[in-house]
């Protein structure tokens, strides 16, 4: 190599090179521990986040300075292992009372091929996620809009299963060819999701992302809506692009395309070869440049069976095929998506939730989640709706659907998962065995949503009446706080006038 100033040829010999003082300045957390888990090195950052002061933490092992196992600590793992842990969302609490949600990614250090240690980067989850989103993507409903008519990326993606990260390669992969990609999964797998983050992820990006549910229109109305209208085709028609044209130079999103109607599903597969489109009442073809992706809720093979879906359209649309494998496929991230949207949640509804009770953890593993990831996350909101200022999640706070699916589970078969946070002894979970079971004779709940809806607005207005009309009285009668309580008024248009003697 060649000197700035000097010309002279020189090798760059990194045994010289005074690589802590980099580490120190890193805007992520860095922390280095030997072979018996004692910290050597903890950079400015990692103080940051900790909330702990260098000195202090130098020295100490990994389980004095956090509250975690030799199975729960990534460093520990992974020097156990000697196999490299990257981009795990971890949520832990230091031994002085520190919460932190973070992305950490470890690897080990070895000599002559034996592990002597770990160095640990972690960046704030909080952190990063305001840097990149703003705070408005704790909010599903509100969330940030990237412009192009999307609202996901890959990182949005959550998931450390083998074949989950499988899958997450081959949509990477093939995010830039020009071929179609059909996504399989059943509902709730995060189909829009992957759609979305294939079409950010390709060259594609800076064009538009349209999405359209084939189930959720009527048939008399998608074709029109699909390859657009001419003037006078019918009373009223004008012309109007249909939305193949407004997707060309981008990417068009046909969700459940094996629920639309077999004779436009022919309409669509000359669309696809031809890759022109005609207009409803006209003779002019359009050209059309646009990546195609598609979904299906069922095995494509078994639609074509039932004939629902044509199997020429399917080799077309699906030159690409991924299957997201549901929920129960990939227990292993469970946790992971747990303390996910525990931590959201925590933002948004303003709680302090640190831990899963043990019969919970256990429930989460056994249950099935026919809704897959979408349930879980909405089983876990519904909870922290109910949870007040407790730290431990535990199983009176869930919906009575899961306990009652659960109970009639014969699922005891032993489940290896990793751990979360547990609850301290002195917090002890409640049992399941405490849980009075249902009676046989009882008449099933016709409604669980409004079932839940009214016993929540029950015990509020009874809050009200005993502090006659005080909020903040009534909200630490219930264990919960006057801002979720005048929220909760709100919602069920409760006046706190009418409890005022």
């Amino acid at each position: 190599m060649t000197g700035p100033d000097s010309g002279v040829l020189y090798r760059l010999d990194l045994t010289d090179v005074d690589v802590m003082s980099v580490l120190s300045e890193l805007d992520e957390g860095v922390i280095i521990a030997d072979h018996k888990g004692r910290i050597i090195y903890y950079n400015k950052k990692q103080a940051q986040i900790d909330d702990i002061a260098p000195e202090y933490a130098l020295g100490k092992t990994i389980t004095e300075l956090y509250h975690l196992s030799e199975e729960s600590s990534m460093i520990l793992r992974c020097m156990r292992t000697g196999e490299p842990i990257k981009g795990h969302l971890f949520f832990y609490r230091t031994r002085l009372g520190r919460v932190a949600n973070t992305i950490h990614s470890v690897f080990p250090l070895t000599r002559k091929g034996r592990v002597i240690g770990a160095i640990c980067f972690v960046k704030d989850y909080n952190l990063l996620e305001k840097t990149i989103t703003s705070t408005s993507v704790l909010i599903p409903k509100k969330r940030r809009q990237l412009g192009n008519g999307t609202r996901y990326n890959f990182t949005d993606v959550i998931g450390g299963d083998p074949e989950f990260l499988h899958v997450l390669k081959m949509a990477r992969l093939a995010a830039d060819s020009p071929s179609p990609i059909m996504l399989c999964g059943e509902t709730g797998t995060g189909k829009e999701v992957f759609a979305q983050s294939i079409h950010n992820y390709s060259a594609r990006h800076s064009g538009q992302f349209i999405g359209i549910n084939c189930a959720a229109i009527p048939e008399n109305l998608l074709e029109g809506l699909l390859f657009g209208t001419a003037r006078g085709a019918f009373t009223g028609a004008s012309d109007k692009p249909g939305i193949f044209e407004q997707a060309s130079a981008g990417t068009l999103f046909l969700d459940e395309v094996d629920s639309m109607p077999v004779g436009l599903q022919a309409k669509l597969l000359r669309v696809l070869q031809e890759k022109k489109v005609r207009r409803v009442g006209s003779s002019e073809e359009i050209d059309i440049n646009l990546k195609i992706l598609s979904s299906v809720n069922t095995e494509p093979h078994r639609a074509i069976k039932e004939g629902i879906l044509r199997m020429d359209l399917f080799y077309r649309l699906g030159v690409v095929y991924i299957r997201i494998p549901p929920l129960r496929e990939r227990k292993a991230d469970i946790d992971m998506l747990t303390r996910h949207f525990i931590y959201k949640n925590n933002l948004i509804l303003n709680t302090h939730v640190q831990y899963l009770s043990e019969p919970v953890r256990d429930l989460f593993h056994e249950y099935r989640w026919p809704g897959n990831v979408r349930e879980l996350a909405h089983v876990i909101e519904g909870a922290m709706n109910l949870i007040g200022q407790e730290e431990t999640l535990r199983e009176n706070h869930l919906p009575e659907h899961l306990m009652l699916h659960t109970r009639s589970s014969d699922s005891n078969r032993p489940l290896s998962r990793p751990a979360l946070p547990k609850a301290p002894q002195t917090d002890l979970p409640i049992s399941i065995s405490e849980v009075e079971p249902t009676r046989s004779g009882s008449p099933p709940v016709q409604n669980l949503p409004e079932d839940q809806k009214d016993r929540e607005k029950g015990i509020i207005e009874e809050a009200l009446r005993k502090a006659r009309g005080n909020i903040s009285r009534a909200a630490r009668s219930i264990g919960i706080s006057r801002q979720l309580c005048h929220y909760k008024m709100k919602k069920y248009r409760i006046d706190r006038t009418a409890y005022v003697d």
